[in-house]
């Protein structure tokens, strides 16, 4: 496998992003995708806040920077 494949591979395995199944699919989708990148971001910095590889003041600063992304 190239390069490009497994870097892809390796992100659907992180941030897996489910279907959508909303009402509106077309007004949903997006919104929906970046919420599910969000959620899986902010549970890995958890992760490593709480085996204390982050301290409290990174990982505030790196989820407040995916805030500043999300909107």
């Amino acid at each position: 496998m190239n390069n490009i494949v497994l870097q892809k591979v390796k992100q659907d395995f992180l941030y897996p992003i489910s279907s959508y199944h909303g009402k509106d699919y077309f007004n949903g989708l997006i919104p929906n995708q970046k919420l599910q990148k969000f959620t899986s971001e902010v549970t890995y910095i958890a992760g490593l806040h709480g085996n204390g590889k982050l301290s409290t003041q990174q990982a505030f600063e790196k989820i407040e920077h995916l805030c500043h992304i999300l909107d």
